[in-house]
């Protein structure tokens, strides 16, 4: 079916609730295990319904934020979720108390009932008006982004129109660029502050009211952390200081050396820009590029043909920036057509063709999941869906020239350091959330100064040039992360260096990186991600000396490009 023809009927609270609340009753009421095996099915596939429904009116908001109708459905669903959350919340206790649990163990495995153990630790009926609240508040800031306009070279942009000025070859229009997207966020400084003070105000009261001193571990609970904890994230961070930071370093010092700015004088608006005449841009309109996706994707695999061919058939793409859309990219799942929707913005940079690649890598693993049960078995952690992701970017590259014809090698080189340039970034971004959940009680002030204080741990080569967003440490209010997911972003540095390891086998042996690419992907939600780094015989994050070898092999390459 076609995302267009997909029905949608709001989920009407007291019917949908009544409904859970009686399927969870025959659950609990199960005589033998073929009564728990039924039950459980039907209170599964009912949820997933509702989750359907609620994902189709989230993707056609994020369509349109100007949509009246989808935008008090959105406004709808941030009240209602969470109300329904204590019934889905009573199924998972009555699933960890049943008598029939070895049962269910031994037909689906022990992991399912890890993670709803974990899953449990993240609410109480007290916290509803303070999900609902932090759900309205992730919304405002969505919609703050989504209905920024600037007026820069002779038209009115959204802020995803900007991109391709950040790397124009003329550095007086990067600099031009930098400064109308910094005033845009500056004119808006007050209200980036207040949303943030309210969501960190937010999650702090549930976090006290789920018997924590701090959201951090709340966070850590809700991103489904099953197999490694903040210890070893910090481990990892520690890695990242020691090993990655040098190495992007140097590769910045080069990439002023060739695009003429000279050591030392890199700016903000320089950092876009990685070639003296121009990076790697996608050649042809966004037809081209997705018939040569196409292309690639008959070609890889019998497995990606019949999933691309789904995926155009039944218009499951929505990639063309406008008005009113939501900024960024995604991939979402709607469970009741076992159908992936890839969502985006095109802007003519090489970051289209990630688009292909990236959300191309999550929809795929949504598909081969579909049929996956329990559908808990379906979902996975982030830093195994970035896995997924990040690893399909690499493993594509045999079809590069298709869509950058003679640019292709400036884009394998910038794609491959920026993998690595990305990872201090990341880091930041994590330890930043770290530390502001650990003392809330920050002020506006206090955070920025945190930010610079993190730029000059992590990219002390980057000058602000004199760009107030930027000078004033104000660039994480542009990571929508930090705002909507905290403590999601860390799962993009994990997996990147797993990804780079599928890089190198890959340049090896494409069938074989192929092949272990696949199996990671197939086993879906049923393995831990060290369980599945190890089961794949990959090099482990969370080892700092692993950061190294990783890093090695990549900058290898590039210093003989």
């Amino acid at each position: 079916m076609k995302f267009s023809q997909m029905p949608y009927a709001r989920p009407e609270f007291e019917e949908t609730n009544a409904k859970l609340v009686s399927l969870l009753k025959k659950f609990k009421e199960a005589a033998s295990a073929d009564e728990c095996f039924a039950a459980f099915k039907e209170f599964d596939e009912y949820f997933e319904q509702v989750d359907s429904m609620f994902t189709i009116a989230r993707i056609r908001h994020t369509l349109d934020t100007t949509d009246e109708f989808y935008d008090k459905e959105k406004d709808y669903m941030d009240e209602v979720y969470p109300e329904l959350e204590e019934v889905s919340q009573d199924f998972t206790q009555a699933l960890l108390d049943s008598p029939f649990r070895k049962d269910m163990e031994a037909k689906w495995g022990a992991l399912m009932f890890v993670n709803a153990e974990i899953e449990r630790k993240t609410f109480r009926p007290e916290i509803v008006p303070d999900l609902q609240k932090e759900n309205k508040l992730s919304s405002e800031y969505s919609k703050l982004i989504a209905s920024g306009r600037i007026e820069f070279d002779g038209k009115v942009l959204t802020l995803e129109e900007m991109g391709p000025y950040y790397e124009d070859p003329d550095r007086a229009v990067r600099k031009a660029a930098t400064e109308a997207m910094s005033a845009w966020f500056m004119e808006h400084a007050q209200k980036f502050d207040s949303l943030f003070d309210d969501l960190v105000k937010t999650r702090t009261a549930i976090a006290k009211k789920l018997g924590h001193e701090t959201f951090t571990q709340v966070g850590y609970y809700r991103m489904q952390r099953n197999c490694y904890d903040k210890e070893m994230v910090e481990k990892f961070r520690e890695g990242v200081v020691k090993y990655i930071v040098p190495i992007t370093q140097r590769l910045i010092e080069e990439q002023a050396k060739r695009i003429g700015v000279g050591a030392g004088k890199m700016m903000i608006y320089d950092t876009d820009f990685m070639f003296p005449d121009g990076n790697a841009k996608p050649v042809g309109t966004p037809d081209d590029i997705f018939a040569h996706g196409k292309k690639l994707y008959h070609e890889l695999s019998p497995e990606t043909a019949e999933f691309i061919d789904f995926m155009l058939e039944n218009d499951l793409f929505d990639v063309l920036t406008r008005p009113g859309k939501a900024a960024g990219g995604y991939c979402d799942s709607i469970p009741l057509h076992k159908s992936p929707f890839v969502f985006a913005n095109f802007n003519g940079t090489s970051g289209d063709i990630d688009v292909l690649t990236h959300e191309v890598g999550h929809a795929f693993a949504d598909y081969l999941a579909r049929d996956t049960y329990p559908s808990d078995l379906r979902s996975y952690p982030m830093e195994t869906a970035e896995v997924h992701s990040m690893s399909m970017e690499f493993l594509t590259w045999n079809w590069m020239e298709g869509f950058f014809g003679e640019q292709t090698k400036k884009y394998y080189y910038s794609h491959l350091a920026n993998a690595l340039i990305f990872i201090p970034y990341g880091t930041m971004v994590d330890e930043f959330q770290h530390h502001i959940y650990e003392k809330p009680e920050m002020g506006a002030k206090e955070r920025n100064d945190l930010w610079l204080e993190l730029e000059r741990k992590y990219r002390p080569w980057l000058d602000m040039g004199g760009v107030p967003f930027y000078e004033e440490g104000r660039r994480w209010q542009d990571q929508g992360h930090i705002y909507e997911d905290p403590f999601y972003y860390i799962d993009y540095c994990l997996a990147q260096i797993v990804a780079l390891s599928f890089w190198a086998q890959s340049r090896k042996d494409h069938g074989a990186a192929w092949a272990k690419y696949r199996r990671f992907v197939g086993f879906a939600g049923t393995k831990t991600f060290v369980d599945l780094v190890k089961d794949s015989d990959l090099p482990s994050p969370f080892v700092s000396d692993n950061l190294k070898i990783v890093a090695d092999a990549a900058v290898e390459w590039l210093d003989k490009q």
